[in-house]
């Protein structure tokens, strides 16, 4: 597992560039903590999921409060509410990917940034993001 810690804007860009290393199809959970709504969408083409993704970045940057993961049987990259960029893995690429887009291996994690929780305020812009993801994608809604 390895976990990114960047601003915002460069969390959502390694998400995007990072995607890039998932294989030509993966599975993808949505969560608007927002709205309390989930989606799941099996064997999306990951240059449809990249697309959508790359739309979603601008309103995402500005109001956070979604949750991503984007997973094969190999590989799983989770966006957190909190725009936290987590990278889970049968094998130890990432840690190479990683150090090749420059960042550093840290044995001591900074102390996490302040977690969403509770109620968050309205984001229509970001709901209409999700909305247009969710209709491209055809994502499936989750009951809970």
């Amino acid at each position: 597992m390895a976990r990114v810690n960047a601003n915002a804007e460069r969390v959502l860009e390694l998400m995007h560039a990072l995607s890039s290393e998932l294989l030509p199809a993966v599975d993808v959970a949505l969560t608007d903590h927002r709205r309390g709504l989930h989606w799941r969408g099996e064997v999306v083409a990951l240059p449809d999921v990249r697309g959508a993704l790359a739309r979603l970045k601008l309103p995402l940057a500005a109001y956070a409060g979604v949750e991503l993961a984007l997973y094969t049987t190999e590989d799983q990259i989770t966006l957190t509410p909190s725009l936290e960029l987590y990278l889970y893995g049968r094998s130890d690429r990432w840690s190479y990917i990683l150090l090749g887009k420059g960042l550093m291996e840290s044995e001591s994690l900074p102390v996490d940034r302040e977690r969403i929780v509770g109620s968050l305020s309205p984001a229509p812009e970001l709901a209409s993001a999700i909305d247009q993801m969710v209709e491209r994608l055809s994502l499936q809604p989750v009951e809970e």
